[in-house]
């Protein structure tokens, strides 16, 4: 999904689970068993129309579902760290963030109208995404420390390309290097909570169904 803010967990965009899906063509059913709790096929189209939304497009079935599975693990880590819930204002400022990330309202709009989504279903994707992101964010940051030389590699190899391929002058590297940090503590969260949740899935009891033809 490009717009980096609304991944859930960037290998992870960590997406998030909303409830029953609408319009959905079959009767919905069990596609994944975590333990002692399902996953149903409205939760993997409803995270699918949300991909849309956001993205214009959206993944497979088990690309999605896999999402879904990790959205549990995190979801369950959270709840037992009794993490608190984001407020009304962080989620305020986040929908504010992702109607920006559309070109204009128009578009914004459009897109809600073509993915089937109300406003309370975005904002309840939003609250849950940012539930368990800010969760990630608090488990790993603490523990990420990022050298001078990484910060002036990336300067070197992402910026200065990217402002020449524009045709502006780069930033000068310490006016950016507040930029870089955040970029590369966020790249180390992504690659901490993915090697994560591969161990906590190994761990756990899932059995996947998707592929079952419904009885």
């Amino acid at each position: 999904m490009r717009r980096a803010k609304h991944k859930l967990l960037a290998g992870v965009a960590l997406v998030l689970m909303v409830g029953l899906a609408r319009g959905q063509e079959v009767l919905d059913r069990i596609v994944a068993r975590v333990e002692t709790e399902i996953i149903l096929l409205s939760e993997v189209r409803a995270l699918e129309r949300y991909q849309f939304f956001v993205d214009g497009k959206s993944e497979t079935d088990e690309q999605v579902l896999d999402r879904l599975i990790d959205q549990w693990i995190v979801r369950n880590e959270a709840k037992a760290a009794l993490f608190a819930q984001p407020s009304e204002n962080d989620v305020k400022r986040s929908l504010e963030r992702l109607k920006r990330s559309f070109s204009s309202a128009e578009e914004y709009e459009e897109r809600k109208k073509q993915s089937g989504l109300t406003d309370d279903d975005i904002e309840r994707m939003v609250r849950a995404q940012l539930y368990l992101s800010s969760y990630l964010d608090s488990r790993f940051r603490a523990s990420i420390q990022i050298a001078d030389k990484d910060i002036e590699e990336f300067y070197k190899a992402r910026i200065i390309p990217r402002a020449e391929s524009r045709g502006q002058t780069p930033p000068a590297l310490d006016a950016a290097r507040g930029f870089i940090q955040e970029a590369l503590v966020q790249r180390a969260i992504n690659e901490q909570s993915d090697r994560w949740l591969k161990e906590s899935r190994a761990r756990l009891r899932v059995e996947n169904l998707l592929n079952e033809k419904p009885k």
